[in-house]
């Protein structure tokens, strides 16, 4: 038998790499390729807003967006040894910023900051999360160096459920969208769908990113049937939904690709723009269901898994090209 000939891994000081932090690490990471590996690690898409963000009298690493809910995800980097410094600094910045999630990535993580991240996990709002990451090197023989990140500290969902659960008594209803939505993202995982689905949480909608602050896809189920205008009767929803101060010229340019956005999409689509509020869906139901009978709630799931899916790849790259008027009238300008 023929022993194939295999590399050997050798680990790259991180100093080999990226001489100082602010001027070569941190721009390394805000690249949107980087980046992207960064949020694939962590579990969230991620879209850099700003680079050394004042707070106060420090200074931010990198100041993102989780595009999934427009959230805010601020970034501190070390690539040495943790310590308390950063360790002030990053609660310093939570509070200054109002972020909902913090990641601290270094080269080793003392085990009594690692420690802390978890108890800050434990005790904070189930809407505040902690992550700590490990940064690595490594190459094969010749290779270019590969960058591998590490999770030592991460939110504990079930823990903070768990605790929620205790402190607030869901209703009959809410228990049903908990579980509706709990059996929705293992159906989205088991069938290797094109998206990440968040969260569960006992509500009767679920946002997912589709790459772009601002912009979102969102699964629906609801009570009521818009259709029928009754709550005899349920639907489910899947929606892109404009939702920032450029809503309104976002709707318009992607509405004058309505034909060609429906015949990709393989079916109408409902189109909706109010004139008293600046979110703007665009979206199909599935109307006349059940919701109470769970027997049913595959069939669903894939109804919903399968429009989110279209969504994705009929709007996925139009939205990434959405200008601004401002934007646009800049450029036409130039020359």
């Amino acid at each position: 038998m023929k022993i194939p000939t295999l590399g050997r891994l050798e680990r790259v000081d991180l100093r080999d790499a990226w001489a100082s932090e602010a001027g070569d690490f941190t721009p390394w990471l805000a690249s949107p390729e980087n980046i992207q590996l960064l949020g694939e690690t962590i579990g969230i898409d991620l879209e850099v807003e700003a680079q050394e963000k004042s707070v106060g009298p420090f200074r931010a690493d990198i100041l993102c967006r989780d595009t999934a809910n427009d959230s805010w995800v601020l970034i501190e980097n070390q690539l040495e040894r943790t310590d308390h410094s950063h360790l002030g600094q990053l609660l310093t910045y939570a509070a200054g910023l109002h972020a909902v999630t913090i990641v601290w990535i270094a080269h080793r993580f003392a085990e009594e900051h690692r420690a802390a991240l978890d108890w800050l996990n434990d005790v904070t709002a189930e809407n505040v999360n902690f992550f700590g990451l490990e940064v690595e090197l490594w190459r094969i023989s010749n290779s270019p160096p590969a960058p591998k990140f590490n999770i030592v500290s991460s939110p504990n969902d079930w823990a903070k459920q768990v605790s929620t659960s205790r402190a607030v008594t869901l209703t009959p209803a809410k228990e049903l969208q908990l579980e509706f939505w709990t059996a929705f993202r293992e159906y989205v995982e088991r069938s290797g769908a094109t998206f990440r689905a968040t969260k569960p949480l006992a509500q009767h909608w679920m946002n997912i990113s589709i790459g772009r602050s601002g912009v979102k896809t969102t699964a629906i189920a609801s009570v009521w049937d818009s259709d029928a205008e009754s709550f005899d009767t349920h639907e489910v929803r899947a929606e892109l939904e404009l939702h920032d101060e450029n809503s309104k010229d976002y709707y318009a340019q992607l509405y004058s690709m309505k034909h060609e956005i429906e015949s990709e999409f393989g079916e109408p689509l409902m189109w909706y723009n109010p004139e008293n509020s600046r979110r703007c869906r665009i979206y199909v139901t599935n109307s006349g269901i059940n919701l109470d009978d769970r027997s049913r709630w595959p069939e669903y799931h894939r109804w919903l898994a399968d429009k989110i899916s279209a969504l994705h790849r009929v709007f996925g790259g139009r939205v990434k090209r959405l200008v601004t008027t401002q934007a646009a009238g800049s450029a036409g300008n130039v020359g």
